[in-house]
Formats: C-alpha cells, sequence, structure tokens
C-alpha cells in the first residue's frame, strides 16, 4: 500500500517527467476537491495527503541508499494541493460558490509549483539538500508555500491592472 500511495496509484510510473504528470493529476483532483467541498475539504485533503505522505515515504525508501527516486510523486501532489490551497482559501474567503474556481486561478497554482519545484529556490533547494525521507516531502511543500504565495501576489498585480 505504501508504495501506492507514493507512486499515486500509478502517475509515478508516467514517462517523461513523473513529477509533472503526479502535478497535472494532482491538480485535476485539487480543483475537483474545491468544487465539491471548496477550501475546507481540499485543505482537510491536503493536510492527510501530506501525513500520509510522510508515513508512506518513511515505509516505501526504508533501506533505499537514495530515496528521492523519480517515481514518487506524493510530495508532488501535497506540494500541488497545497498551491491550490491559497486561491481556494481566497475564493472561499470572498464568498465565492464552490462551483466556481476560475482558471488563472488553478493554471497559475501549477506553472508557479512546478517552477518552484524545479528551479528549488532558497528554503525549497535546502530541503532538497537535506535529503533523507523528510526532505522528499519538505522541498514540494515548500515549493507549494511559495507556489501559493506567488499565486496570490500574481492575481493581485493583475486585478491592480484591470482596474
Amino acid at each position: 500500500m505504501d508504495r501506492l500511495l507514493c507512486i499515486w496509484f500509478g502517475a509515478g510510473l508516467l514517462k517523461p517527467a513523473p513529477g509533472t504528470w503526479g502535478s497535472a493529476i494532482a491538480l485535476a483532483m485539487g480543483v475537483l476537491l474545491h468544487r465539491v467541498g471548496h477550501f475546507p475539504l481540499l485543505a482537510c485533503a491536503t493536510l492527510a495527503v501530506t501525513l500520509i505522505g510522510f508515513w508512506a515515504v518513511r515505509r516505501y525508501t526504508a533501506g533505499m541508499s537514495d530515496p528521492d527516486r523519480s517515481e514518487i510523486v506524493i510530495d508532488e501532489v501535497a506540494g500541488q494541493w497545497l498551491a491550490l490551497c491559497f486561491p481556494s482559501a481566497a475564493f472561499y474567503f470572498s464568498g465565492m460558490d464552490a462551483g466556481v474556481f476560475p482558471y488563472p486561478g488553478w493554471v497559475a497554482a501549477f506553472l508557479f509549483f512546478r517552477l518552484f519545484d524545479i528551479w528549488k529556490p532558497w528554503l525549497v533547494g535546502r530541503a532538497d539538500r537535506e535529503g533523507g525521507v523528510d526532505g522528499v516531502m519538505k522541498d514540494d511543500l515548500w515549493a507549494g508555500i511559495f507556489a501559493g504565495f506567488a499565486t496570490l501576489l500574481a492575481a493581485a498585480l493583475a486585478h491592480l491592472v484591470l482596474l
């Protein structure tokens, strides 16, 4: 079961770029979670997949010399959902209907998440260099936080320009 979770039910086996595939699948699932239960459901799912990710990665990679394997994408799921939580929360607290998740919000969250996950600036890179099981998850969580803030900043700038 831990392997199935780590490869996110097969997403991590898709080639090329399993991390991008994992993020894309997580994006679709995250938008669906938002539309079904708005920000509270997405936030709860993000917390759950993060906790499960730390557990599953630890079990799956036990005894491996390098736990940061390309087929492990549960970290991308957690990070992508975390990035989506930012626009989802903004829509929720502004009173928007759960059935609405305007495409610029989720597209920006996806693009910024992939950018920070690949580029690995500052805390993202530090967590990645930490290595080990926790580093597998932490770098994507930091990338998700950076992507979330970048998404909100991009939205603010876009709205200022459009006013």
